[in-house]
């Protein structure tokens, strides 16, 4: 998709009712649903964290940016996730933590990004983290600087691709609620994307549906 015709289409989305649950639950395990549907009864003693889902022009193309987190021990280890992170005290609000988190593990300043708007929340139970997500848009084409010790990789995610609803496809998966379980992904390539991050791409994903 031209990047320039995707601005243009994106200019609207932040006055979008957002679909929020009902499109986290399409990406959802089912052993998630639960805990999406009553998420209000996590959020208080949750901590917090901030995500930045940045668009981009590659060429004249639009593009989002995923990172490959590094391995380590614990719940997240190896998985395909946004920039972002949990909130410092020092930050002013939950797009400052979203801004900070980007500059710092993919290297992007946050002058150089437009907050769109923020999208629903959502809660991981494993660890009780609930997560802020932010739509940012930079104009120019990007040169990324990866935190080595919480990076391993980039994804660099067309939008057209996004779109298209080949990609989601289902795994059977280890996971934190049971071995061998089957779960609904986006697959790029050899990566496949799910949990938290599948579900703020799904809501990402309608909401750009209702501009394109």
């Amino acid at each position: 998709m031209n990047f320039n015709l995707f601005l243009n289409a994106v200019s609207t989305i932040s006055v979008l009712d957002l679909p929020s649950v009902s499109s986290h639950v399409k990406m959802a395990p089912l052993e998630r649903i639960e805990s999406l549907e009553n998420r209000h009864d996590f959020s208080d003693s949750a901590r917090k964290a901030a995500v930045m889902m940045l668009f981009y022009p590659k060429g004249d193309v639009a593009h989002l940016v995923l990172i490959v987190r590094n391995s380590y021990p614990g719940v997240h280890s190896s998985q395909i996730a946004f920039p972002g992170g949990k909130v410092e005290e020092t930050d002013l609000d939950l797009q400052e933590t979203a801004l900070r988190e980007t500059f710092e593990e993919i290297g992007i300043p946050s002058d150089t990004i437009n907050v769109i708007r923020s999208f629903s929340s959502i809660y991981i139970p494993p660890s009780n983290f609930l997560v802020y997500p932010f739509m940012g848009v930079s104009t120019s084409e990007l040169k990324f600087v990866l935190q080595e010790e919480e990076v391993a990789g980039i994804i660099e995610m067309p939008v057209s691709l996004l779109l298209d609803d080949s990609i989601i496809a289902h795994k059977i998966l280890d996971t934190s609620y049971a071995k061998e379980m089957t779960v609904p992904v986006f697959q790029i390539q050899e990566h496949a994307i799910w949990g938290a991050t599948a579900m703020m791409l799904s809501e990402l994903k309608d909401v750009l549906k209702m501009v394109l």
